[in-house]
């Protein structure tokens, strides 16, 4: 499910200093990201190599200033690091993160120069991610089996506003982590005749039959086929969702499911059908969603995306929203 824009809460130079793949740079996407693309990238790359000495000694130099649960300032010589490199500054005590959690951070980021960036504790916009998901994969080894309270220095090296080599310094602090289910969960609702049959798997995955000579309607159809208990969606929130997208020819172009962790995402930089279908659903709800191409990705095959001109069906699992 593409995004309009890159993640992130405060900011593109706070973005990109937690991104997953901060040397490489997508130059094909500055107007449309993805988690999927993301997590595709990050399952054809290679392993990443281990930091060198030089890495560890430079990151083991910075000096943190603070107490944990308020912004910490961060001192240090102008450094750079040949991959990604992180330090545990303190342990937390609070309950161990596994793969699957919603993690919620504060996080404060540096230039390589030992300027301050910016910071999620200044805009008092904590941000949420499940640990495991491929977007967030700079974080996941890290983090796992760490207590919640945990303060972990990154040094990640990426590009700056001039596209030259650089690295960025973020302190992040983990201050929430909960178990979020794992499909949707609720009552049955009859689907109106007409529309794709979808099937679920044994987990939870669904696939979809569409029928013959099936032509998607001129407006967004969003038919709720799971009904959850929990509260109602906004379209300012950021939401938690396991999902499948295909193409009305049957073909599958994105999954969470095929990934294996749900992924988080704003409603605000999403597809126009995925905003209004998702507002106002409730949490644990699974969704139908059958968009035509005007609020996909454009309604004309301009080469803007591949999905440009192309009406999409996707399968929505509603798991958690901030």
């Amino acid at each position: 499910m593409k995004l309009r824009t890159s993640a992130g809460v405060t900011g593109v130079m706070l973005a990109a200093s937690l991104a997953l793949t901060g040397c490489g740079g997508d130059s094909s996407a500055p107007e449309e990201n993805t988690p999927s693309a993301e997590a595709s990238e990050s399952a054809a790359a290679p392993e990443q190599a281990e930091p060198t000495e030089a890495d560890i000694a430079a990151v083991e130099g910075i000096k943190v200033d603070g107490d944990p649960g308020s912004e910490p300032e961060l001192t240090f010589e102008a450094l750079e690091v040949s991959v990604p490199t992180t330090r545990v500054v303190d342990t937390g005590d609070g309950d161990e993160l596994a793969e699957g959690m919603k993690v919620t951070m504060q996080y404060v980021a540096y230039d390589a120069a030992g300027e301050r960036l910016g910071s999620t504790w200044e805009a008092d916009s904590p941000e949420s991610f499940v640990l495991g998901d491929a977007s967030y994969d700079l974080l996941t080894a890290p983090l796992l089996g760490q207590p919640v309270g945990t303060r972990l220095l990154i040094a990640n090296p990426t590009y700056d506003a001039q596209n030259e080599p650089s690295t960025v310094v973020n302190l992040v602090e983990v201050t929430e982590a909960v178990q979020i289910p794992s499909r949707a969960e609720g009552d049955a609702v009859e689907p109106a005749d007409g529309l794709p049959t979808v099937t679920l798997g044994e987990d939870g995955a669904p696939s979809v039959e569409i029928p013959d000579g099936f032509e998607a309607p001129d407006e967004l159809v969003a038919q709720t086929l799971i009904e959850g208990s929990g509260d109602e969606v906004s379209a300012d929130q950021t939401v938690t969702a396991h999902y499948t997208g295909w193409t009305l020819d049957g073909e599958v172009f994105d999954s969470s499911w095929e990934r294996g962790e749900p992924s988080s995402f704003s409603l605000q930089q999403v597809i126009q059908g995925w905003t209004d279908g998702i507002s106002g659903q409730t949490v644990g709800s699974q969704v139908l969603l059958v968009i035509p191409a005007e609020q996909a990705y454009g309604a004309e095959a301009d080469g803007s995306s591949e999905l440009a001109g192309e009406d999409l069906v996707f399968v929505v699992d509603i798991l958690d929203a901030d």
